[in-house]
């Protein structure tokens, strides 16, 4: 018996890498796995049926069930067909992996504006769009649901040559701690895995020079559990994996300072205050 036995799950992004893992592992699990995948270059340009199809073919030909769906997750059409595929195919879905992504690395003075919203709307609205079309169908079903969101390090964090990136994957969080609130009641549970991986969209990137044990296979896991009966009720976490080590990313507030008095804070108060004003 497996973790996912009689349930469905839709893996974007699923063509290779992380969503690769993921899909194998949840098929291993016995999940009946939709593999979506547009196909495309890292960059977003093209589009081909090969690695969806190539990934759903691994799954079958290991004993699992899988089918591949080569919709955009960026237009609310590709992203309601993707849950339609899980539908007809196989009746219902039970689970959503939000995996689907691209990169147009540039820095701040040189990006253009396809750069930005190209990122914008794979990442973020394509995580809005899945989200909110499983969560729909979920619903409906009365049986409740899982939605594993993929946000980034670079979102939590920042990282150089990618504010668009960055924005999207910290929408994302947005995305994930409010759908968490909202979606509750319907025994919905919404978090998020921040993956350090190596893979086609990281493998020239110097951190991974040399480096064999930041693969796919470790982040498969921590979406496997968030979307299990594993997780219990447990919603609105970011989960984050590197290698071997797991941990979270929390939003946290500082203890903060009282001024005394009715007066607004000058701007020069805050600057002799600022040490205890951040103190966590």
């Amino acid at each position: 018996m497996g973790q996912f036995d009689g349930q469905v799950a839709v893996i974007t992004g699923a063509g290779g890498g992380i969503g690769r893992a993921e899909a194998l592992l949840f098929a291993q699990e016995g999940a009946r796995v939709v593999v979506n995948d547009l196909g495309g270059a890292r960059d977003g340009q093209g589009s081909s049926d090969a690695p969806a199809e190539q990934v759903a073919a691994e799954i079958r030909e290991l004993g699992g069930e899988a089918v591949a769906n080569f919709d955009t997750v960026a237009t609310r059409e590709g992203a309601e067909a993707i849950v339609a595929k899980a539908v007809s195919s196989f009746g219902r879905i039970d689970v959503l992996v939000n995996n689907a992504g691209i990169l147009r690395d540039k820095t701040l003075l040189k990006m253009t504006d396809e750069m930005w919203q190209l990122v914008i709307d794979v990442h973020l609205r394509g995580t809005f769009l899945c989200t909110q079309a499983a969560a729909r169908q979920m619903v409906s079903q009365r049986d409740g649901g899982r939605i594993v969101n993929t946000t980034s390090v670079s979102g939590m964090l920042g990282n150089f040559g990618q504010t668009n990136y960055s924005a999207a994957k910290a929408g994302i969080y947005g995305v994930t701690r409010t759908t968490a609130i909202e979606l509750q009641k319907h025994r919905i549970t919404v978090n998020a895995i921040a993956p350090i991986a190596k893979t086609r969209m990281t493998e020239d990137l110097p951190m991974f020079d040399g480096v064999d044990t930041l693969g796919p296979a470790h982040i498969a896991p921590a979406a496997l559990y968030l979307g299990s009966d594993l997780c219990e009720d447990r919603t609105g976490h970011v989960l984050a994996v590197s290698g071997s080590r797991m941990y979270a990313f929390k939003v946290v507030e500082s203890a903060g300072k009282f001024k005394e008095g009715a007066d607004p804070w000058t701007a020069t108060e805050i600057a002799e205050n600022w040490d205890a004003i951040i103190k966590i």
